[in-house]
């Protein structure tokens, strides 16, 4: 979720950044001088403090440039730090790059390895404390006494305009504020509210607006210098990821399918066998105590496996059993006919999502200890297993059953696009919490959107998504 910040605060953050990367240098350089430190290490460079910060003064300004390359002074900003946290950590980290290279380039006998070191860390140190001061201010600022708040006109009238009229209400210091909710007014309504000063922007909610009445409401935003954003519709999410051509003097469209091609698979790839190796070396005592532990809770196999389908088909899927094992379906599960009669029974009476994907709470077949393993998605550790193996990677859309698929429409096929994954938008955006089509949405947003960097946020954000379970808008 995002923030709109006032421009003039957005404004602040430069000098405040660009003053944060210069007191890094003017402490390394303190730190450099300090008598313990000389008695290790005497200094050997002949350097003067004032040659010193005009250089501090140039990294710091080139440090602010890569901050604002990342999108970090715009005035839409994300609620959470942790997206802030690692494009800082990355800025920092190009600055220090750039600075090691100027001097190899120039083939500069200086000592100054402990200054860009120690400039790199306290850089880090105190651009994390600024932001996280500014956005302490900010979240206080703005729920006491609110911001010069965008005033929004939301029109629609189903569960998502409701939802998002109680998110802007109640959270002041996203600097939007709905201060008129309409069904489907008609240009005089709105025309009185522009004329009243009452409004910034136009939020459309309803994804089944009329195509003409859309059109409408965008050349009246044109015409009043509104701004206009509207919750798009499925068809809307497949076609945001195009691009224009022409052939001849025709002009066409070409949806992308995923940016994940060519080279960009062998890099997902790379980076899946890379941190599966490694998850699966880290977590090895605790998924060794936690098979010991199931073999003690109850009778029957360490893991769990179920089919799963991907864009290859089908395979095989590990997670820690989590339900006694006359109640596992799937084929090698000597009660599997009794368990799937079992299973849906349970989701007719206890079913408590809509769509083709259901979702059973507090399900009567787990053990204690699967309850806690499912709630704390420790089950999925093995997974770490069929990542390495290429069946699924580190993020990707949720693992689909084939009773699942069979149930789906034509047009979420597009999921198979991609190989699932053991984390993704849809956990770290409250997957239990969403409907089917929210999820699809996300899913569809990380294939058509895919980078590095946005398996690295999701994977940042993972962990903190388990911990801090909560109903997520």
């Amino acid at each position: 979720m995002f923030k709109r910040l006032p421009l003039w605060f957005v404004v602040i953050l430069v000098p405040l950044d660009f003053i944060a990367a210069s007191l890094a240098g003017v402490v390394a350089w303190l730190l450099r001088f300090h008598p313990m430190i000389q008695s290790l290490k005497p200094v050997i460079f002949k350097l003067s403090f004032t040659e010193y910060f005009y250089l501090v003064l140039l990294a710091a300004a080139f440090n602010t440039v890569v901050i604002a390359s990342l999108g970090l002074y715009n005035v839409r900003q994300e609620v959470k730090l942790l997206g802030t946290v690692t494009k800082l950590i990355f800025a920092a980290s190009v600055t220090f790059a750039a600075i090691t290279s100027a001097i190899f380039i120039r083939q500069e006998l200086f000592d100054s390895r402990f200054l860009v070191i120690a400039w790199w860390f306290f850089a880090i140190s105190f651009l994390l404390l600024e932001r996280s001061a500014v956005n302490f201010f900010i979240d206080r600022l703005g729920s006491k006494i609110g911001f010069p708040v965008i005033k929004i006109l939301l029109i629609g009238q189903d569960h998502v305009s409701e939802r998002l009229a109680k998110i802007l209400n109640e959270d002041r210091s996203l600097g939007m504020r709905v201060v008129k909710h309409l069904f489907a007014p008609d240009k005089n309504e709105i025309s009185a509210l522009v004329a009243d000063n009452l409004i910034d922007e136009i939020l459309l909610a309803d994804t089944n607006y009329p195509k003409e009445k859309i059109l409408e409401l965008i050349e009246f935003a044109n015409e009043r210098h509104l701004l206009f954003s509207f919750v798009p519709n499925l068809f809307q999410t497949l076609t945001v990821n195009s691009k224009t051509a022409v052939i001849g003097d025709v002009p066409f469209v070409e949806l992308r399918r995923t940016p994940l091609e060519g080279w960009g698979k062998i890099v997902k790839r790379a980076a899946d066998m890379m941190g599966s190796t490694l998850g699966i070396i880290f977590f090895a005592p605790l998924m060794l105590a936690i098979a010991l532990a199931i073999k003690h809770d109850s009778p029957g196999p360490i893991l769990y496996k179920s089919k799963r389908v991907g864009p290859r088909g089908h395979f095989t899927m590990f997670k820690f059993r989590t339900m006694k094992v006359e109640y596992c379906t799937g084929e090698g599960y000597p009660n599997a006919a009794e368990a799937e009669k079992a299973e849906n029974d349970l989701i007719q009476k206890y079913n408590t999502r809509s769509g083709p994907v259901p979702k059973v709470l507090n399900d009567p077949r787990r053990t204690k200890l699967g309850r806690f393993l499912e709630n704390s998605s420790l089950d999925e550790l093995p997974q770490f297993l069929n990542s390495l193996k290429g069946d699924i990677s580190l993020v990707g859309p949720r693992p689909h059953l084939p009773k699942e698929v069979e149930k789906y429409e034509k047009i979420y096929h597009r999921v198979f696009a991609l190989k699932p994954g053991i984390t993704g938008m849809g956990q770290i955006s409250g997957r239990s919490d969403l409907n089917f089509e929210d999820e699809f949405r996300l899913d569809l947003h990380y294939i058509e959107n895919w980078s590095l960097w946005l398996d690295l946020i999701i994977l940042l954000k993972t962990p903190f998504s388990i911990l801090f379970k909560r109903h997520r808008s």
